[in-house]
């Protein structure tokens, strides 16, 4: 399992948001900055380590600051999982944070 830690006093807008898991993930300049396709460049990066923990950091303030990408980021992950363990595979995210 691969990890990577994500501050989340960095994460203040969506556009931030993008930029930061771009740069951490290293998706390529023609990420199309939505969840959508989050969900498509997390699922290769998944794929190409196993499992991926994402460790959220400070998520206090981004959960305060941004709570619908918070739920979105929840929320995709989760989706990359049962579409992973609906078709016989093992989960691809595990998110980490402390509340």
């Amino acid at each position: 399992m691969k990890s990577f830690i994500i501050d989340g006093k960095a994460l203040t807008t969506e556009d931030a948001f993008h930029d930061h898991f771009a740069s951490t993930f290293g998706f390529p300049h023609y990420y199309g900055r939505n969840m959508n396709a989050w969900n498509d460049w997390m699922s290769d990066q998944c794929l190409a380590h196993c499992m991926i923990l994402i460790h959220i950091e400070n998520v206090r303030i981004f959960r305060k600051q941004m709570p619908q990408l918070f739920s979105a980021l929840v929320d995709s992950s989760a989706f990359l999982n049962w579409r992973a363990t609906s078709e016989g595979g093992d989960p691809l995210i595990a998110l980490s944070y402390f509340n």
